[in-house]
């Protein structure tokens, strides 16, 4: 009964369904729906049972469900037949949140009618209400998400990455990649899928979407957008300069060009596209800048939690870097991160419960630094930096250890940075 839950209780009462809300800690109520224990109990008369994203599709309370043929669904399933005008679809292993952001910023920039959600704001059942059959419903999709769809269906939909992550949830890398297909499977041919041409596998997504497919690529040109040493190029010609921008960092780059393949078939003009794009402020918690104090750059990366959005992070940094890593562990593989950092940065300072995971896998590529916590650690790198270094939050983890999330894991980065006196150098 969080975000996702109470937005599908709310539809379905509008909708007149009889409606039983669960949650492993039961309390108060929604619209007068009170909230049960969830037990095999709560499901054992269901007619049909919908999961949010949080809660996994193989959970053993829904095994018997599914024996009496029940339908178990998503919360973004149960919303795909309300929800008026048409769909743009994002998703991938990073960068998901600024490009869907982006989109949004972009058409709303061109007067374009959007609303934004999914795994970003509002849920999608949350969306219903204020949908409207001309304009458009731009959403952040998870692989929670699209693992459960079956009639979803997003005219625009972009994927923008494919790294290992959420192993923990989906068990190994195949059924992680395979939720994220759903989202092209359940395309038509009058549709478009936007891929990334330099990740294999949404590479070979697009052997599994009928719709037409354009590319966009870091590396060489594409039939779509590519980067051309500092110019950002769409359909063979200048889009804008990346140092036009306020984001920073390649992958950020991939994700305007993401961004301005579906701004343009979503009716954007390229003027249009290039203004927008360089007025878009980095979202929040996303390689967000912080401050300077005494010529030390701080920023906030509490969304870097799977090693790969940790590895995008590092090189948007050219050197000094004392990198904060640590938190929950999602079955990760951090070795990966000994050559970036033994090129880019001066410490590790580790955090939370996988800590001594991380500091076996760095090994001796780095100076390490064991902190606990994270105040410990802020307070540590003020210390020790110096003018021209960058403090940077990229843990590479989950926050669940110490954090109710990783909102509010940036947010306390934040008030420790800003608490920092100036006169401690």
């Amino acid at each position: 009964m969080g975000l996702s839950g109470v937005a599908a209780v709310k539809l379905l009462r509008r909708k007149g369904a009889l409606v039983r809300a669960v949650d492993e800690k039961p309390t108060g109520e929604i619209e007068g729906v009170k909230i049960e224990p969830q037990s095999e109990a709560a499901f054992r008369d269901a007619e049909l049972v919908v999961i949010s994203p949080g809660v996994p599709a193989d959970l053993d309370l829904l095994a018997p469900v599914r024996a009496r043929s029940v339908p178990v669904i998503g919360e973004l399933e149960l919303a795909a037949p309300y929800l008026e005008g048409r769909n743009i679809g994002i998703t991938g292993s990073n960068g998901k949140t600024t490009t869907t952001a982006l989109v949004g910023h972009i058409l709303r920039e061109s007067g374009i009618a959007c609303q934004v959600g999914g795994n970003i704001g509002a849920a999608p059942a949350g969306m219903v209400e204020t949908s409207r059959p001309d304009q458009w419903n731009v959403l952040e999709l998870s692989s929670f998400q699209l693992e459960t769809i079956e009639t979803f269906r997003a005219p625009i939909a972009a994927c923008l990455n494919v790294t290992q992550n959420h192993l923990d949830r989906h068990h190994n890398f195949e059924s992680y990649a395979n939720a994220k297909a759903r989202l092209f499977e359940t395309q038509e041919p009058e549709d478009l899928a936007v891929l990334n041409a330099d990740d294999p596998v949404t590479v070979a997504f697009a052997k599994r979407t009928p719709a037409r497919t354009v590319w966009f690529s870091g590396t060489h040109p594409v039939s779509g957008a590519w980067l051309e040493r500092d110019v950002i190029r769409l359909d063979s010609t200048a889009l804008l300069n990346v140092h036009d921008l306020q984001l920073r960092g390649r992958h950020n780059y991939e994700n305007v060009m993401a961004a301005a393949l579906m701004a343009a078939s979503a009716g954007a003009s390229r003027d249009q596209i290039a203004d927008a794009a360089a007025t878009f402020a980095p979202v929040e918690h996303r390689l967000e800048f912080v401050r300077t104090l005494a010529g030390i750059g701080y920023y906030n990366d509490s969304k870097a939690t799977s090693v790969d959005a940790t590895l995008k992070a590092i090189g948007a940094f050219d050197h000094g870097l004392w990198l904060i890593l640590g938190g929950k562990d999602k079955d990760s593989d951090y070795t990966v991160l000994r050559e970036p950092l033994r090129a880019r940065a001066r410490a590790v300072l580790l955090i939370g419960s996988a800590a001594q995971k991380i500091a076996k896998h760095l090994g001796d590529a780095v100076p390490i630094i064991q902190c606990g916590t994270l105040a410990a650690a802020v307070d540590r790198a003020s210390q020790s930096a110096e003018s021209g270094d960058t403090v940077l939050l990229a843990p590479a983890c989950a926050s669940f250890d110490q954090f109710e999330s990783y909102q509010h894991r940036g947010r306390v980065f934040k008030d420790l940075v800003n608490a920092l006196d100036k006169e401690i150098r």
